[in-house]
């Protein structure tokens, strides 16, 4: 049977129209999902640095509690690899980590997304020196830690880290102990956690640990108190110190530098609209947020209302 041109082009015409209704069907539900969240509702994966694990597991714990509709799946990992998420991962909305992006991952940003992921401090951490609770070595500066972790003054201590290379704390030691300079490997060794450097300085008697506040410092924590039987804090110089020598991680310690291995706590969200993660940051940042930053005994970036108190006491009588 022969057929026209014209009668030929009719169902051409309608299935391309069918085409360019499915089509545009597809178009609209792209936006949808990648706006299906909001503070309130939805799933986001973060990666954490995993120094900070203690806090940020009861910051999400706190967020779920109040908006039962949001997930939040955290990844806790070394440093650097957060920023390989935060590059490379797309499900990775936001981390969490130890500075804010330099100039070139900005650009970098811009001109791949065209828009700066925003970025800010949210508290304040304090490496803390943990040594064994039967070791008598509590008093640090910064001048002996550089020097026995160069191997250039002669030690029998093993220092221990949660990894070698690719975490934060061992990047504050680096930059800000060893100014720039290298571990002596035949005296510094790596863990895979923060955990496991609270382990080996539980278990060895001249091993000497570095975690964050948050692994040690909340006296509200069980699984901490008990850990203090184990291993204790050490005291490091303050060199602004006038009532001190030497001063434990304190917050206001931490607050007003007077203990010398403070660092920063920062977000860095990709999102550029309203989103679960915009809503986890301001969580972060604002009152009750602050609050558990308070509670973990990091710095707070928050001020608080100090109060004057008087504690009584019941006293027993001999």
């Amino acid at each position: 049977m022969n057929f026209s041109s014209k009668s030929m082009l009719k169902p051409i015409v309608f299935i391309g129209l069918i085409c360019l209704v499915l089509l545009g069907v597809g178009c609209n539900e792209g936006p949808k999902k990648v706006l299906d969240d909001s503070p309130t509702k939805g799933v986001i994966h973060i990666s954490v640095d995993e120094s900070f694990k203690p806090v940020i597991d009861e910051h999400i714990k706190m967020y779920e509690s109040s908006f039962p509709d949001t997930k939040i799946i955290a990844s806790y990992k070394p440093e650097a690899d957060c920023f390989r998420d935060l590059i490379n991962d797309t499900a990775t909305r936001m981390v969490i980590v130890t500075r804010g992006l330099n100039e070139n991952e900005e650009q970098y940003f811009k001109s791949s997304m065209n828009y700066v992921p925003s970025w800010n401090d949210v508290a304040s951490d304090a490496i803390t020196i943990l040594v064994n609770k039967k070791s008598s070595d509590t008093l640090f500066t910064l001048e002996q830690l550089r020097l026995q972790l160069s191997g250039k003054q002669k030690t029998d201590a093993i220092f221990v880290f949660d990894g070698m290379n690719a975490t934060s704390t061992v990047r504050f030691a680096v930059d800000s102990i060893l100014k720039g300079g290298k571990f002596d490997t035949a005296v510094v060794k790596a863990v895979k956690s923060s955990r496991e450097v609270m382990d080996y300085v539980a278990t060895h008697e001249h091993a000497i640990g570095f975690v964050g506040i948050s692994w040690i410092g909340n006296p509200e924590d069980t699984a901490q108190v008990n850990m203090l039987k184990k291993i204790k804090m050490a005291y490091v110089r303050c060199d602004i110190c006038s009532d001190s020598a030497y001063v434990k991680p304190t917050q206001l310690g931490i607050l007003n530098h007077r203990y010398a291995l403070v660092r920063g706590l920062y977000y860095i969200l990709k999102e550029n609209y309203e989103g679960l993660g915009s809503g986890f940051t301001n969580f972060l940042q604002y009152e009750r947020g602050q609050l558990i930053f308070r509670r973990a005994y990091l710095g707070a970036r928050m001020g608080f209302a100090v109060r004057n108190v008087i504690i009584r006491e019941k006293l027993q009588k001999d």
